[in-house]
């Protein structure tokens, strides 16, 4: 599991003489990474989020130099703010002083993809593109093309109490979704005391859990068949896996089957939960919290399971991604120059560094590299299989729409079947993915 990863000694000086894993001839109106372009004289203006600032400024600047040691142009980056970012990106974009390369988080970048707004690129030009990360990689294809490049990752774990663990006789974490469920079932029953007690935590509208059930068992949300979106829910794979879901969460759960997964850290931070599954840095969430939590900048207090917790992959769930992919803009004048610098900063010097500063790599296989730094090592292991949502231009609206919640809700609450559920499901999606 813990092999090292080999990076040529000559990357470096190869970087843009040469396609990367992989790679081939630039497709007919792709933008390549290996155009051979002189950018003396020219700057390229890239945007940032400002976790690169905080957290890996020195791979921007690592990977900033060999760009332009290789093409003589010059970068100026400017870091941006997650609050109000997509705001100053669609005014940008409305314009004509545009930047050049753009950082958004993967489940933004499909509505900027269907709308145009980012120019496509030839896949085979960026290293390790034949083992990028599906649930980052699955916001930037369409229709065949490529039109953004993985960036860096966050995976869902399972978060457990290790004082429970061991009351309750479990000497490791679950290495397989039986060993999950014999935990949960052991923790159940050594804290029935505790009306309140949730031996694992899972809020009813947690759609994202919901579905990395439904894909453990092959199912899927939806996919395209011709020019139309089909709702897969109702398939057996699909039931199977929602099933499964819900069996776990009526047993195990007293969360509430109305609500989402944003306050889980905190509920579960009261201390009476036994396992909950969650973003890695949802386990400091839930073992400190802010003394004024509307002030971001207020101190950090211990909650009651500070020091209680620990973290495994969840076994044989593929995990939900966060993270954040780049693009080169359409109205890009520097596009050449541009994918060069993306290039840089995803190969595999650059996501070493983002290893470092605990950040998840771009491709599946470094993930074995990564799972040798502990502050990430679980997440890592997670990422080893992961998902996307269906990659439609109407998806965002069957978010808005909370249709994959009103679902598991209606399951939950008995109102309906896991078949009448599914079924309504898919019809929603058809209607929602296929409107004109």
């Amino acid at each position: 599991m813990k092999r090292k990863i080999a990076v040529a000694a000559a990357l470096a000086a190869t970087l843009f003489g040469a396609a990367a894993c992989g790679g081939s001839d630039a497709e007919e109106g792709a933008t390549s990474a290996n155009a051979k372009v002189d950018g003396a004289g020219k700057t390229l203006k890239v945007w940032l989020m400002v976790d690169a600032e905080t957290a890996w400024k020195s791979v921007v600047e690592d990977a900033t130099k060999r760009f332009t040691d290789a093409t003589g142009a010059q970068v100026k980056v400017e870091y941006q703010q997650w609050a109000n970012h997509l705001t100053k990106l669609d005014a940008t974009l409305a314009g004509s002083d545009v930047p050049d390369v753009v950082e958004l988080g993967n489940t933004e970048f499909s509505k900027y993809v269907f709308n145009g707004g980012f120019a496509e690129l030839n896949k085979g030009d960026f290293e390790n593109s034949d083992t990028w990360l599906s649930g980052l990689s699955g916001a930037c294809e369409l229709d065949g093309k490529t039109y953004c490049v993985p960036y860096y990752a966050g995976a869902r774990v399972l978060i457990y109490r290790k004082d429970l663990y061991e009351k309750a006789g479990i000497t490791e974490a679950p290495k397989t979704y039986a060993d999950f469920l014999a935990a949960a079932e052991k923790l159940q029953t050594g804290n029935a005391a505790d009306k309140k007690f949730s031996a694992v935590y899972m809020p009813g509208q947690y759609w994202y859990a919901a579905m990395s059930w439904v894909k453990s068992s092959g199912g899927e949300i939806a996919k395209k068949e011709g020019d139309k979106w089909v709702g897969q829910l109702s398939s057996p794979q699909s039931q199977e896996g929602l099933q499964k879901w819900v069996d776990m969460t009526k047993k195990y759960s007293k969360a509430d089957v109305t609500k989402n997964e944003n306050e889980q850290a905190g509920i579960f931070a009261q201390g009476s939960g036994g396992m909950f599954y969650g973003n890695a840095w949802e386990q400091g969430s839930a073992e400190e919290t802010r003394k004024d939590p509307n002030d971001p900048n207020s101190p950090l207090v211990p909650t009651k399971v500070k020091g209680k917790l620990a973290a495994a992959p969840m076994p044989e769930i593929p995990s939900f991604l966060g993270g954040s992919n780049l693009g080169v803009t359409q109205k890009s004048a520097n596009k050449e120059l541009a994918a060069q610098w993306i290039k840089a900063f995803t190969d595999s010097k650059s996501m070493e560094g983002l290893i470092k500063a605990n950040a998840l790599p771009n491709s599946t296989a470094l993930l074995d590299k990564a799972a040798e730094n502990p502050a990430i090592a679980n997440a890592a292991l997670a990422a080893k299989s992961s998902w996307f949502p269906p990659n439609a231009e109407k998806w965002a609206d069957v978010e808005k729409g909370n249709v994959l919640q009103t679902m598991l809700t209606d399951i939950l609450t008995g109102k309906k079947s896991v078949a009448d559920g599914a079924k309504w499901a898919d019809e929603q999606i058809n209607t929602t993915l296929n409107e004109a």
